[in-house]
Parts: structure tokens; C-alpha cells; sequence
């Protein structure tokens, strides 16, 4: 386990870097420097970075333009012999943000022995993906099983972060059972924005990848992953749609439940407000500067309570009676 620890920390200090050199022969492997074949993973590349990679490889500069865009769709585009494709994967801000879980562009971008992935984010999903690969000890056959290996990891990390959102939702819906508080309201609102991005990024995924499928040099072995990818992605767009279809449920249920208890409260406050409007009648008929045959009696305003008393209890009664408070 010690080992394992070790070993991953070491990949993390490795991938915080700008720019690594992978090996994707065998297992993947760290090297100094490009070599043809070799897989170039940018993270949070900055203006150096786009420099060198424009300079030394001579890529178009709006490849890593479109890349930055946080809302650039999913597809692919060739440009001098250049392949340009942008997946769409799972992202989650660290910073309180009003969508915690959102997705960002990945781009990959090949031509012949280059193969360059491009990421503007640091995702946990990159360092899982080299993560798995070295434990799978393959590496890669060449880079369309590359391609395809990035969208099943996709696809999981998708479904993974379902899950956290279904916990999340699991633990508002909690709290609003003890109580309904803006705070958990305003949280199942952020997750209902996350999940509006995760559904439409998966189908832009699903989009692309039926269209590489015929624009790739398929083998047999990829055939067998897209469809395995097909299963992952189907499963992520369905299971979003399920916790979507949940959530806006539930959001109307608390909505229902805020408007009954409004109603309630307003219409104890006009049976109330019904009540005490009798003693009000009933002392101003009284208190009149006019001739009524109790000016001068002693019981004069014993009798008016219980008048006031008298029909403030009937009100009270038939309201009662009515089932209006």
C-alpha cells in the first residue's frame, strides 16, 4: 500500500508539470524528451508552452485556442494534415462556485508520429487514466487505441462523478425532510446546472465518437473497444438523464410543499384576522357618540365582552367546523 502511495505522488509531481513525454510502448514511461511515436501530455499549458508547441511542431495556433474555450463542443477537424479532436470531460471546481461539477475540453491533436493531448485543466481523470495504463502494463497499440482508451476513461469518470452527485442530492433531500432551507434548495439548484452539462457534454461524446468511428483506421481490437465504450457512454447518458428526471421531481415536490405551507399559514392568519374583526364591529357599535340604552348602565361594558366573546367563540366554531383553521 506504501508502495502504491509513493507511486502515485510521484505521478502527480510528474503530470504537475507543463509538458511530459510518454513512453507508450509496453507500459508508460517518462522520458526526457520527444521522441516520434511518443505521447505529449500538456496540462495548464501556459504562454511558453503554446509558443514551443507552435514553434517545434508547427501545429495551427487555433487548435489550442479552440482548446481554452471552456464551452467548445465536442468534434473533430483536420487542417494540413493535422487531426484536431476535443472530448468533453468531467470536471469538478474546487473553489465554491455555483456549478461544482461542470466539464471542460480536452483536445487531442495528432499528425503521423505526433500525438498531443491538451488540457487547460488539471483533472483528476488524466492522472487516473496514466494511472490505470501503467497498471495495465500494455501501453497503447497506436494512437486511435489511444483515442478511444481517453473516451471510455471518460465515460467512467462520468459515471463516478454521478455518483458524488447522487450522494449530494441524497443528503440535501436529507435536510429538507427536517426542514426546507434555502441553503439545501439553492444546492439541488447548482446540481441540477451540473447535471444540464454532464447529459449535454456525454451527447456530444456519443456524436463524435459514432463519426470517428469511420474516420479512423479501425482494427478489430478498437472495434471491440468503441463498443465497449458505446456501453459506458450509454450508461452515463441514461443514468444522468435518471438523476436529472429525480431532481427536477424533487425540486417540484419541495416547491409544492413550500406553496401548501404558505397557503396554510395565510389561511390560519385570514381565519384569525376573520375572528378578531367581530369585538372590533362590536366595540365600535358601542363606542358610537349615539343613544343605544346603555349609557348609564352599570353592566354596559360587561355585556359588550360577552357579546364580543359570544361571537368571536361562534366564528371560531364554524371555522373550525369548516376545517379553515
Amino acid at each position: 500500500m506504501l508502495y502504491g502511495l509513493i507511486s502515485t505522488l510521484i505521478l502527480i509531481l510528474e503530470m504537475s508539470e507543463m509538458r511530459t513525454y510518454w513512453n507508450i510502448n509496453a507500459n508508460l514511461k517518462v522520458i526526457n524528451e520527444w521522441q516520434p511515436n511518443c505521447w505529449i501530455q500538456v496540462t495548464c499549458p501556459t504562454d511558453e508552452d503554446q509558443q514551443f508547441l507552435e514553434d517545434r511542431f508547427k501545429i495551427p495556433d487555433y487548435f489550442l485556442s479552440d482548446i481554452s474555450d471552456t464551452d467548445e463542443r465536442a468534434r473533430y477537424e483536420y487542417d494540413d494534415g493535422w487531426m484536431l479532436i476535443i472530448l468533453r470531460i468531467p470536471y469538478v471546481k474546487e473553489i465554491r462556485s455555483r456549478t461544482p461539477y461542470t466539464t471542460v475540453p480536452l483536445g487531442i491533436i495528432h499528425k503521423r508520429d505526433v500525438t498531443i493531448t491538451v488540457c487547460y485543466y488539471e483533472s483528476n481523470m488524466m492522472i487516473d487514466f496514466v494511472t490505470y495504463q501503467q497498471k495495465r502494463g500494455e501501453g497503447f497499440t497506436d494512437y486511435v487505441d489511444m483515442i478511444f482508451r481517453l473516451f471510455l476513461s471518460s465515460a467512467v469518470w462520468y459515471l463516478k462523478r454521478l455518483k458524488q452527485i447522487n450522494a449530494l442530492i441524497e443528503k440535501a433531500k436529507h435536510n429538507l425532510d427536517h426542514g426546507v432551507n434555502n441553503e439545501s434548495l439553492i444546492g439541488l439548484s447548482r446540481l441540477q446546472d451540473s447535471l444540464t452539462y454532464f447529459i449535454t457534454s456525454i451527447r456530444g461524446n456519443e456524436n463524435l465518437l459514432a463519426k470517428l468511428k469511420f474516420k479512423l483506421q479501425v482494427d478489430e481490437l478498437d472495434a471491440d473497444l468503441i463498443e465497449d465504450v458505446n456501453i459506458e457512454m450509454t450508461q452515463a447518458r441514461e443514468t444522468t438523464s435518471i438523476y436529472s428526471d429525480i431532481l427536477e421531481s424533487t425540486m417540484d415536490t419541495y416547491s409544492s410543499i413550500i406553496n401548501n405551507n404558505m397557503n396554510t399559514v395565510m389561511r390560519t392568519l385570514t381565519s384569525v384576522s376573520i375572528i378578531m374583526m367581530f369585538p372590533t364591529l362590536i366595540a365600535s357599535l358601542f363606542g358610537m357618540n349615539l343613544i343605544n340604552g346603555m349609557e348609564t348602565s352599570r353592566y354596559g361594558f360587561v355585556i359588550a365582552l360577552l357579546i364580543s366573546f359570544v361571537v368571536s367563540g361562534v366564528s371560531w366554531w364554524i371555522l373550525r367546523f369548516k376545517r379553515l383553521l
